[in-house]
């Protein structure tokens, strides 16, 4: 078992991860009421049941009936979760913390099977999941923890560089900018040139979209937080990070956005590029869709491009999204769930994913379907951004608190209350002490 040192202790890296949340936020999680709002009862015979949070394209629940309807043995119970993730994160994990969870399939952000699967929460799904060569590399990273493999991935988001093509073309510009120094000279030109509000717009808010757009201008300039091999090494503090969180600060100084950024998330920023008044925005595939949507949108898709994220010093870098299936550890159904999971996550319900409720597939092969390519036209950019480009988050057990302190730093860097080099000195330094407090708590 490979051993990491810091702050002269020395602590089992497995056992650090096996901790991480217990001690830390989760244990403020279990306070009165926290059961609360799950919805219905524990399954009959067996049935099992499966959580998720509202699905609006109403494709979830059609392929939950599909699957009953067709079903000889057990049925699906679909237990509705609250929209906001950081509430079912929550209600989850004090479910788990108190024992009580009779929930047999979860699904789950991208970001939380490390938390899970280090506290013993979720079942190590390798034996049974034999194809994961034919889903995305970036999705099935994001799955890994440890040796083994603990959730099957379902659809899955990255960051896009959305662009006015129409408005680039007549200030002169006749590619997307590669580097971010040229988007900011793009931005600035076509803005003035056109006479509107912004030249680029982002997620700059203090919350988990601040953090992967935070993420993206310290990878792109070939920076990271944690050692993507050793999850308890605090690497943020380092020349490429400082660059990264200053280019993202010149955005505001050299004035291809504004002040108003830093309350943003990502209803406001689509919000201003749909209506026309930005020249760029950085957003999730779900973008494009509504650009067909005459009631959400005053621009065509005619008028629109789509291309990877700008670098700066290092290669093309997106924050890895979307929503993935776990299998509880403690449910006495486990095969029955993974018939479930194997089923939802087979091409013709990825495909049906993809086409009625716009999300990006995770099997390989999808992306050589044309019928997805016709009508996902953000699908097209799979080979290059979802396959090649997307990057997990730091994978950690203690993720909600690095996330948190993240949020922070990058939100007073992008302001101006910090300096990129205090944010990163002072984030090294805030993380490193979130590592010391689970190593003490690990023992």
């Amino acid at each position: 078992m490979r051993r990491a040192t810091n702050g002269g202790a020395r602590f089992s890296r497995k056992h650090f991860l096996r901790m991480g949340g217990t001690g830390l936020a989760g244990a403020a999680l279990l306070g009165s009421g926290a059961l609360a709002g799950c919805g219905g009862g524990g399954a009959e015979g067996d049935d099992i049941v499966f959580s998720w949070g509202p699905d609006d394209t109403g494709v979830l629940p059609d392929l939950i009936k599909t699957f009953n309807n067709q079903s000889n043995g057990f049925k699906v119970r679909y237990r509705e979760m609250p929209s906001d993730t950081g509430e079912y994160f929550d209600q989850l994990r004090t479910q788990f913390q108190a024992g009580a969870s009779d929930i047999d399939v979860i699904g789950g952000d991208v970001i939380w099977p490390a938390q899970f699967a280090g506290n013993g929460y979720i079942a190590d799904l390798s034996d049974r999941f034999t194809d994961s060569d034919q889903f995305l590399p970036g999705p099935m990273e994001a799955m890994r923890f440890e040796d083994g493999i603990f959730g099957v991935p379902w659809y899955t988001d990255a960051g896009l560089l959305y662009y006015r093509k129409d408005l680039l073309e007549k200030a002169g510009f006749s590619d997307p900018p590669e580097t971010w120094e040229e988007l900011i000279e793009q931005a600035t030109k076509t803005q003035q040139d056109e006479g509107l509000p912004f030249g680029f717009v982002f997620q700059g808010g203090e919350y988990e979209g601040g953090v992967c757009n935070g993420l993206e201008y310290i990878w792109t300039h070939g920076g990271d937080v944690l050692d993507p091999n050793d999850p308890s090494r605090v690497i943020v503090e380092s020349p490429e990070s400082v660059a990264g969180l200053t280019t993202q600060r010149a955005m505001i100084e050299d004035r291809a956005t504004t002040q108003a950024v830093l309350q943003y998330q990502e209803d406001e920023s689509h919000g201003t590029f749909v209506r026309g008044d930005s020249v760029f925005l950085r957003n999730w595939p779900y973008v494009y869709a509504l650009l067909s949507n005459p009631e959400e949108s005053q621009i065509k898709p005619d008028q629109v491009g789509v291309a990877s994220l700008p670098v700066q010093g290092g290669q093309s870098a997106s924050a890895l999204g979307g929503w993935n299936f776990f299998v509880n550890a403690a449910s006495e159904k486990q095969d029955q769930a993974w018939e479930f999971i194997r089923w939802m996550t087979e091409p013709a319900q990825l495909k049906k994913n993809a086409l009625e409720g716009s999300r990006l597939p995770v099997r390989r092969a999808l992306y050589e379907d044309q019928e997805i390519l016709d009508n996902v036209p953000v699908a097209r950019l799979g080979k290059d951004v979802i396959i090649q480009n997307s990057r997990p988050r730091p994978v950690s057990p203690i993720y909600s608190d690095v996330s948190l302190e993240m949020a922070e730093k990058f939100n007073a860097s992008l302001s101006g209350d910090m300096s990129p080099e205090s944010a990163v000195a002072t984030l090294q330094e805030d993380l490193s002490s979130l590592v010391r407090q689970a190593e003490e708590a690990a023992g």
